[in-house]
């Protein structure tokens, strides 16, 4: 794993690939990375015409890319569930689905769903995205599943009695929250899978701190002029580009090695350099916490997993 980079991608001719928050930062240089090893890549945005400029972006360094854009908002059941039937209406297999969109460190706000917008929209949204496609995911050999988690999973806790934290709401502690269930959620889904004897595998990724829009949303959501200039003084001083950033969860995409319920971040205390297998933070790994968000997201989204069919 030493110095892998995008050159060491395995050939992805054949391969269906959906990226989700596909039009900007990770997801971006995700489907670029893939587009250029032969994927089929089908990028998905919630604004359209941000997603099309990403995808004609691709286009002009790569003409022969093979690429869909499809609209997709985390934030609407109802988007995640016309997405879903939309796909499944095109395609028999999906090779990789690469869980990656997200917001990070926003005021309190609500989905349409009334689902507070950052566990919304980075687990619950994804939870019920995985969902709605692990029938074709099952069906199509030796597929994937990447969540995109974040270092910061580390001080975030499943507030089960206060789930939106309307008591105590702080932005961080919002953000953490959906990263650790971003993580309760790989390892419960790999368990199940193993269960089932299914070749698909569950694995993780994280970023460490690499230069994306994200910084920038979370500050300008503040109404900070000094939020905005420190988070672009951090980025431009300290962050790792955002193709940098990209490396982890390409590697849990892509390399043959990859073992279900793995953690990949940047080498270099967890926040730059090449990707390198990790361990979460113990409380991750608990089971009875991942069990109990697991009932409690199929409530929420009413999407319920059916573990019944089998991988070739």
């Amino acid at each position: 794993m030493t110095h892998w980079t995008t050159n060491d991608i395995p050939d992805q001719h054949g391969r269906i690939a959906v990226i989700t928050g596909a039009n900007s930062g990770l997801g971006y240089e995700t489907s670029l990375a893939l587009a250029a090893k032969g994927a089929q890549v089908i990028m998905t945005s919630r604004d359209p015409e941000r997603g099309k400029a990403a995808l004609n972006r691709i286009k002009q360094q790569l003409p022969a890319a093979s690429l869909e854009l499809m609209t997709l908002d985390l934030g609407s059941l109802a988007s995640i569930r016309s997405f879903a039937l939309e796909f499944r209406a095109k395609y028999s297999r999906l090779d990789l689905l690469i869980n990656n969109a997200g917001v990070m460190a926003i005021p309190f706000r609500k989905t349409v769903d009334g689902f507070e917008t950052q566990l919304g929209t980075n687990h619950l949204g994804h939870f019920a995205l995985t969902g709605l496609l692990l029938d074709t995911i099952l069906e199509t050999p030796s597929s994937r599943i990447v969540n995109v988690s974040s270092g910061l999973h580390r001080s975030g806790y499943i507030h089960f009695d206060d789930l939106y934290l309307e008591k105590k709401y702080t932005p961080y502690a919002a953000y953490s929250q959906s990263k650790i269930a971003n993580l309760y959620f790989t390892f419960e889904l790999q368990r199940k899978l193993e269960a089932l004897g299914s070749k698909t595998i569950s694995v993780s990724a994280h970023p460490g701190y690499a230069a994306t829009n994200l910084q920038g949303t979370s500050a300008s959501s503040t109404g900070s002029k000094l939020n905005v200039f420190m988070y672009k003084l951090a980025n431009t001083l300290v962050a790792q580009s955002q193709a940098k950033g990209a490396l982890p969860q390409l590697y849990a995409a892509t390399a043959p090695e990859v073992k279900g319920g793995e953690f990949f971040g940047p080498h270099f205390m967890g926040y730059r350099g090449y990707p390198k297998l990790e361990k979460a933070a113990d409380k991750a790994y608990d089971k009875e916490i991942a069990a109990k968000l697991w009932k409690v997201s199929e409530e929420l989204t009413g999407v319920k997993f059916s573990f019944v069919a089998q991988t070739v």
